[in-house]
Order: structure tokens, then sequence, then C-alpha cells
């Protein structure tokens, strides 16, 4: 059954193997870097979208706000957009190689809640639904993707696994058809010494862009059938770059056979299409919610869920939607058969859409698809190459990050 229930499961990090094909050409790209704000506080933007107009070249913020994007030309601005604020237009002549310091202003919306309190949540959704075949592309497209996975066992990072990926998605118009994923480059990184080191793999890992496509499938929240088990309530609106967002809030109303889900969906009021669907796990049962989590674990360890939570994003452009970021995290404890104390585990996945690649007889074959039976592997030495993602957009690492890389590197000879 098609992520009926959202499954992570726990396995010997010595067991996770990536096979890593493919290297891209060397070539001149222009780089654009900044850290993003909000204009009234100074608080760094995760996850606000950066693009160049008229191409599909794209990233996102990371936990620190920091961004940087490299294109094939020089453009003369970026687009900047974060939900909850206005969309920003910022130009880059005379730039030259300085760092971009953009401050982000809250949006407004002018629907009043009387209107927002009259609206029928359970129509609007059950119409942003049927729209979705007219709404996302009805194409078939190859996306490059970057995705990254770590595991933190306190406030240490054990491992650190990254890859470009290609993902070719069937048009939406289609009620079959097999989305796939391949790896174009990746490398991984594990802390050894860690001898009850356990390593958690969200389903799919790369493929996240496939599992997590809740415009495709359905059955995780919003097909009537499984929507019929939740109530649904209007949210104040809020604003995703100039286009109003109709919120919609949604929490568990029966007991069911099946793990359930709190959270919002984010609708464009113009066009009725998803934009951003956040959700979490219902952990009100702890049984239900480790069937749900977990599918494997060493021996002797007992295994206590704490959250899992997921977002799903996608974007607009040109008038059609489609697939733009992915990011999934689950916290557990592990208790160790003969130790005093519990340990506590977090595990972090985000994806997010690169650029569309413009070769429409490309497809990925079953052979060369990447399975969600398939773990990572490559050579620890690979981060030691600065350069290693000089040609691909990635998510940039954090501080805290790039600082646990170097410590595991130490710690891995």
């Amino acid at each position: 059954m098609l992520m009926k229930r959202y499954n992570c499961f726990i396995l010997l990090l010595a067991m996770m193997l990536m096979s890593a094909v493919g290297v891209m050409a060397q070539s001149t790209l222009h780089i654009i870097s900044g850290v993003v704000r909000d204009g009234d506080t100074g608080r760094k933007l995760p996850q606000a979208s950066i693009s160049v107009p008229g191409s599909h070249e794209a990233t996102v913020t990371n936990s620190d706000g920091f961004f940087t994007l490299k294109t094939s030309s020089p453009p003369s601005y970026i687009i900047v957009s974060c939900l909850g604020y206005n969309a920003m237009k910022v130009g880059l002549d005379g730039i030259n190689d300085r760092k971009l310091k953009i401050r982000m202003q809250p949006g407004t919306i002018t629907l009043s809640e009387v209107i927002v309190s009259n609206m029928n949540p359970n129509e609007i959704v059950a119409a942003a639904v049927a729209k979705i075949p007219e709404v996302f592309s009805n194409n078939n497209e190859m996306l490059r993707c970057f995705y990254r996975e770590t595991t933190q066992k306190g406030r240490r990072y054990i491992y650190v696994a990254e890859a470009v990926t290609n993902v070719w998605k069937h048009s939406y118009k289609r009620v079959s058809g097999i989305d796939r994923v391949s790896i174009e480059k990746g490398r991984r990184l594990v802390n050894v010494r860690l001898a009850d080191t356990l390593g958690a793999k969200i389903q799919g890992g790369p493929t996240l862009p496939v599992d997590l496509d809740l415009m495709k499938n359905l059955d995780v929240l919003l097909h009537p059938n499984e929507l019929q088990f939740y109530n649904l309530r209007m949210e104040v609106p809020v604003s995703l770059g100039d286009r109003p967002q109709l919120v919609i809030s949604f929490h568990p109303a029966f007991i069911t056979d099946h793990v359930l889900y709190h959270g919002k969906m984010y609708i464009d009021r113009n066009t009725l299409a998803f934009t951003r669907i956040e959700m979490s796990l219902d952990m009100s049962d702890e049984e239900r919610a480790t069937a749900a989590i977990l599918m494997r674990k060493p021996p002797g360890v007992r295994f206590h869920p704490r959250s899992l939570d997921i977002t799903v994003a996608y974007g607009f452009d040109n008038g059609v939607s489609r697939m733009h970021y992915v990011h999934s995290e689950v916290s557990f404890t592990c208790e160790w058969r003969k130790k005093l104390f519990a340990s506590p585990y977090h595990v972090e996945a985000e994806m997010v859409v690169t650029d569309l690649l413009e070769d429409e007889g490309a497809r990925i074959s079953a052979r060369e698809a990447f399975h969600p039976y398939n773990s990572f592997f490559d050579k620890v030495e690979m981060f030691d190459d600065p350069d290693f993602w000089a040609d691909y957009n990635i998510i940039e690492p954090s501080e805290s990050l790039e600082h646990a890389i170097g410590k595991i590197r130490k710690n891995s000879h």
C-alpha cells in the first residue's frame, strides 16, 4: 500500500550502501550567495526559495538562512520568496563577489476573518484535489535535485549522506506511470567508532520526491477515503510571495486502523493549487506510532518514537505547479540492554529541486533507477574534496553541520 503509513526504518550504518554514478563536466558557473532575514526582527529565515527568472535554476536557504546559487549565465536579478513574506526581486548589478544581505517583509492578506470563517474547508480541499491534473505539470519532466540525510545522536552528528539526483516525473494527468530517481553523484560520511551507532533512514531516501509527492500519492492524506478520518478547519490566510494562500488545518477525528497526522495545508487562492503541506504523525498511541515508523532495529534495543514531521512544498512557475522541496525529520530514543541511559536520535532528510532539465527524450530506466531498498555508499575521503559539488546547486550545509563533518572525519580514520 503506497505510503499508507509513512514508514521510517532503522539499519546498522554498516549496512548502508550507495552506488554513485556519473560525473558532470566542469563548466563556468556564476555564483550568487547571501543570507535571508526577517526585515523586522533580523531572524534568519530557513527554507526561503531562491530562483532565477527565465530559468528553472533554484535552491533554498539552510537553517542558518544562508544560500549559494550557481547559474549557467549571469542573471540581472533573483527572486526570493518565503511563506508569510512578500516576494523580493533582488538586483545583482555591481554586487561582484559580495554576499547579499536580504531582509524580507511580512506579507499582508486582505481576506477578512468573516469571509474565511464562512468558507467550507472540505469543499475547498475537494476542489483543489480535482484541480491537480489541471494546475500541475501536464508534461513528462526530468528534475535535477539535491538530497541530504543526517543522523544525530544527542547533539553529535554521526552520519551524513548527500546526493545529486535526477527525478523522472510523469504528467499529473496520468493515473498510472512510474516516477523514478537515479543518482548522478553522491557521498557519505559515518562515525565508525561509535559501537552502538544506529543509522536511521526515511523510507525511500533520495526517492523522497516520489514517495512524498502528495499530489500523486493521494492515499497518504488527500483521497476522500482518507480525509473522512480528519476534522478540517479554516485558519488565518497567509501570503507566499505575492500570492494569497488559504490555510486549512487538519486533525484526526477518529481512531482508525492506521496512523493519522496533524498539520496544515496551504492552497493558492487563485489557482487552487496545493503549495505546501505540513504534517506531523499523531503520537498519542506509542505502539501504533512505533509500528508506523520502525521496520527494523538491532536486537536488544527498545525503541521509543518522539516525533515525525514532514513538509512538502510545490513551486509555481509560468502558470505551472511542480514539486520544489521536501523535508522530513524523525526523533526517537533507544534503550540499550545493560546501559543506564537511553540514547536520543534525530534523523533529518531534505530534498530541493534545483533545475528542470530540458531534454524531453530523457527518461530513467528501471535498471538505472534508485529503489527504496537501496542505501548510500561512497568513500569517506570524498568529503575532503572542497570542489565535490562544484558544478551542482546544493542546499548549503549549516555552520554546525560543517563543523560536525570535520569531527566525524577525524573519528573515522
